[in-house]
């Protein structure tokens, strides 16, 4: 259950997770649709009315992402979205209490396997034995389960969009539903938060390598993204791939999941977003009804790590047969910050369809590339991130070229500044793409869910055009000289290596 983990994508995720503009800049007309309220244990809802069809969209936002993980744990917040989807005591099951004997004890046999994997010198007999031991105990946990009921269960009552994902910042679960199928979904949600299930945990565990496999080790773009984040971040987990590192995968048992769990989804930190032909005071009612017995839990501990300041710039290469890729990134600010919304539009200057800079240069005039890039909030926008341009370069085109032309044209907004019909034309732009994504109750309910997480209100996702308006071309030009500069700069590539080169400068060394 998970959006594909892949560059473009996460780059609209980024966009998306910014508190973003209302369906109009009439805040107190909006207001009267929207219910909102806090349960004595700290969950709280944003509820919207729209009687715009019988359906409604539900959106459990858990304000912990793979920024939150544990050291030497990545990946966790990943694994345990896939548990979700596993059912809960009641749901997914036999008999739960007979299978989750077996969990435990399948548990206890990985774990005994995996500590004598991880000794220096381990014994392969004794390894063979170990897993063998592990292998008959989920065999035999597996007798129990019924698969993928909790989905089986909801679509066959209409339900349409079940799905889920992972970021940096936060881990999202949502799908749509008749409105009169309202209180199943409480029903349902509830249960599966309140009573989660490890049941297939080693299964799913190979269902996500065979994702990393796919989407990194696999992809090009993928190798290149998770060597960049390495690089470019030192100190703050934004360094780390959100579907884990292999290790991490394969260290991480069901004990570590359970842990984790119990420490990051406190009810205090789920918002619940609910948007269509709803009426609030029946949500308060089943709100109080199922999640109020959710168990409080003290708040999961705040990340406090920092990013050091850059030293200088940072370089690397990856040389192998694929297609040539170059990514450069730039430490810049979160969310919340003042410069945040001018680092975006100078994004979209820059890239922003067929009339932006580097697209008229580089693809246009010159053809030099087939595509090029450039965003604000990588990979993450909760705390500081990157701002990022990315070039696929033309056939034969050298990546010196393609660095040249980013320099130059950088260094003309920094120079001379950008035009306000430029910075008009991005902002008409920006807008009217957040407006579309409020237009379907899925839209406005994901993009409450994160205001009310990110900057501290549903309303935000109103007030905060004003951030936007508020941008001036002087804004523009004072961001591009603060940020875009050399020893604040991560640069990475993927150079397309002639094999034949490679064969004669082996024989040579051995030669020599």
């Amino acid at each position: 259950m998970k959006r594909p983990i892949q560059f473009m994508m996460g780059l609209i995720c980024a966009l998306l997770l910014v508190p973003a503009v209302g369906l109009s800049q009439n805040l107190d007309a909006f207001e009267e649709k929207v219910t909102e309220f806090t349960l004595d244990n700290g969950l709280h809802f944003i509820i919207v009315e729209r009687e715009v069809a019988p359906v409604a969209h539900f959106f459990t936002y858990v304000d912990v992402g793979a920024a939150n993980e544990p050291v030497g744990a990545t990946g966790i917040a990943h694994i345990f979205e896939h548990m979700v989807f596993k059912g809960s005591h009641n749901i997914g099951t036999t008999n739960y209490e007979e299978e989750v004997q077996y969990i435990n004890q399948m548990d206890d046999a990985y774990t005994a396997w995996l500590n004598e994997y991880n000794k220096f010198e381990s014994d392969s007999t004794l390894l063979d034995s170990l897993y063998a031991d592990f292998e008959q105990l989920q065999e035999q946990a597996g007798e129990y389960v019924v698969n993928n009921e909790f989905t089986q269960i909801v679509e066959k009552e209409g339900a349409v969009g079940v799905n889920a994902f992972t970021s940096a910042d936060g881990t999202g679960y949502f799908f749509s539903l008749p409105q009169n199928k309202a209180e199943l979904w409480f029903m349902l949600e509830a249960d599966r938060f309140k009573n989660p299930v490890m049941r297939e945990f080693y299964v799913e565990k190979d269902v996500i390598y065979e994702e990393r496999r796919s989407r990194v080790d696999s992809s090009p773009f993928g190798r290149l993204l998770e060597e960049f984040s390495a690089t470019a971040f030192s100190a703050h987990p934004y360094k780390n791939p959100i579907i884990g590192w292999p290790s991490d995968i394969r260290n991480t048992t069901i004990a570590d999941a359970r842990e984790f769990r119990d420490k990051y989804y406190a009810p205090g930190s789920f918002t619940i977003a609910i948007a269509g032909d709803v009426d609030a005071s029946e949500m308060r009612q089943l709100a109080d009804k199922y999640f109020s017995d959710m168990e409080y839990q003290e708040p999961a501990p705040e990340l406090l790590v920092e990013e050091p300041e850059q030293r200088g710039e940072r370089r690397f290469v990856i040389e192998e047969q694929s297609q040539p890729i170059y990514v450069e990134g730039y430490h810049t600010v979160n969310n919340q910050h003042p410069d945040f919304q001018a680092l975006n539009l100078l994004g979209s200057i820059m890239s922003g369809g067929r009339t932006s800079r580097l697209y008229r240069r580089m693809v246009v005039e010159d053809q030099t590339a087939l595509q090029v890039g450039a965003q604000n909030g990588y990979p993450g926008t909760k705390y500081p991130g990157l701002y990022l341009n990315f070039v696929i370069p033309n056939q034969d085109i050298d990546m010196a070229d393609v660095e040249q032309t980013l320099r130059e044209e950088y260094q003309k907004v920094i120079d001379e500044g950008v035009t306000q019909e430029e910075l008009d034309r991005v902002r008409t732009n920006t807008r009217a793409s957040l407006v579309r994504t409020l237009t379907s109750n899925s839209g406005i309910a994901q993009t409450m869910a994160s205001a009310h997480v990110n900057g501290g209100s549903w309303k935000t996702a109103f007030t905060n055009i004003d951030r936007l308006n508020n941008v001036t071309v002087e804004d523009i030009q004072r961001v591009a000289e603060n940020y875009i500069k050399k020893n604040n700069r991560t640069v990475g590539m993927i150079k397309n290596v002639d094999p034949e080169s490679d064969d004669e400068m082996a024989n040579n060394e051995e030669e020599n």
